[in-house]
């Protein structure tokens, strides 16, 4: 799962970056209307994918989890080769709707993380799955940038298309459900309704949690690239600039991903979450002190580390309320949560930029805060297994 979401996540990456130059080769001249067109394809997306991800969670939770996600990999097999074909931006936008319809499986990829791995070793599992699907992302670009201009960006879908096969091939043949998921005995999967998911201890806040931490992480997106330059940068070097830190942000959450499995089995979920989101905290309130832009891979460093962390163990937490029959119902919800953050959050912090680009990092630190008190206040702790070492070799 953890080589199917990074070839998954890269794929992705690999052509949406360019998708305003792909707007442009289909007529699209004026600035405003590619950035409309744009948006609009980017966001649908994730927006139609919030609303079906607990339906998706809901049938992997009755009939299995890996025909959900051959079902999804599939589905981008399919829109990613279209989009080659297509004239007119608006079936670009249509193909990125019927994308979000089925899209969903990295949830469903922790789920079967979370399904495969010995209860005190569930936040191994989880964050070397997460650390996949966030180096993915950080490599997509470079690759799809020497993709598009080998072949075009036309074909690069084809090619997108193509890594999506292997994506697929790679969960059908690569991973064994059987004796990992037993289905649900008949008219057992209806007595756990998402009413039921809600009510299970902790649910709730962790959504909260994984909201919070989403709205922050994607809230630098839109304001960094500026704020590089607003601290004095060369305007040549702001490009550059801003991508080191991205990679910086990108590589020590990733760090954090796979150190949550060390400081859980030490302190267990609510002392990791709340001191992550704490530490993270601190570390965004160190942009509001830089007085150069070098200053920046500091807290950034912080940061990353402490959001990867938080955002494992907040999942890994989840996994060990939520019973096997109603996991993928669980996550789904989680999912849910995880992308309306992604949506609100570019909103929010542009809006916030309008006034002062510092505003939006303290609004980060006080999201951060907040998350932290709430956590340890609110959290209700239960006793973690008995730690074993993490089977690497397996995993």
């Amino acid at each position: 799962m953890t080589a199917a979401g990074f070839i998954g996540f890269t794929g992705f990456t690999l052509v949406m970056p360019f998708l305003p130059l792909y707007f442009e080769q289909l007529g699209v001249t004026d600035v405003g209307e590619i950035a409309l067109w744009s948006g609009m394809s980017l966001g649908v997306t994730p927006g139609v994918t919030a609303f079906m991800a607990p339906l998706w969670g809901r049938l992997a939770d009755r009939y299995g989890r890996k025909i959900m996600v051959q079902r999804s990999l599939f589905s981008f097999v399919v829109v990613m080769a279209a989009t080659a074909f297509v004239t007119e931006p608006w079936q670009v936008f249509a193909l990125r709707t019927i994308q979000g319809l089925f899209a969903g499986y990295g949830a469903l990829t922790l789920t079967m993380a979370a399904d495969v791995a010995p209860s005190d070793q569930t936040a191994y599992a989880i964050g070397f799955v997460q650390t996949a699907q966030r180096i993915g992302p950080a490599l997509g670009p470079v690759i799809g940038g020497v993709v598009a201009q080998a072949v075009g960006l036309r074909n690069a879908f084809i090619v997108t298309s193509v890594i999506y096969a292997l994506a697929l091939l790679v969960v059908t043949f690569g991973y064994d459900e059987r004796g990992v998921f037993r289905r649900i005995p008949e008219g057992g999967a209806g007595r756990v309704t998402f009413r039921n998911v809600l009510a299970f201890e902790n649910f709730v806040l962790l959504m909260a949690v994984i909201f919070g931490l989403q709205v922050v992480d994607r809230s630098f997106g839109p304001v960094l690239p500026l704020f590089v330059g607003a601290l004095g940068t060369e305007t040549a070097r702001v490009p550059l600039l801003s991508g080191v830190l991205f990679s910086i942000s990108a590589g020590t959450a990733a760090i954090g991903n796979n150190l949550c499995g060390h400081l859980m089995r030490r302190s267990g979920a609510r002392r990791v979450i709340a001191s992550s989101c704490g530490i993270a905290a601190a570390g965004v309130a160190g942009y509001l002190l830089a007085g150069n832009a070098w200053w920046l891979a500091l807290p950034t460093t912080v940061f990353g580390v402490a959001i990867g962390a938080a955002t494992t163990a907040a999942y890994t937490a989840a996994s060990s309320i939520v019973p096997l029959s109603a996991r993928g119902a669980g996550f789904g919800l989680l999912t849910t949560a995880s992308l309306v953050g992604l949506a609100v959050s570019p909103i929010a912090s542009g809006l916030l930029a309008a006034t002062s680009i510092r505003a939006v990092f303290l609004m980060d630190a006080l999201i951060l805060g907040a998350l932290a008190l709430m956590v340890s206040r609110l959290m209700i702790t239960a006793p973690m297994p008995a730690a074993t070492s993490p089977p690497t070799e397996e995993l």
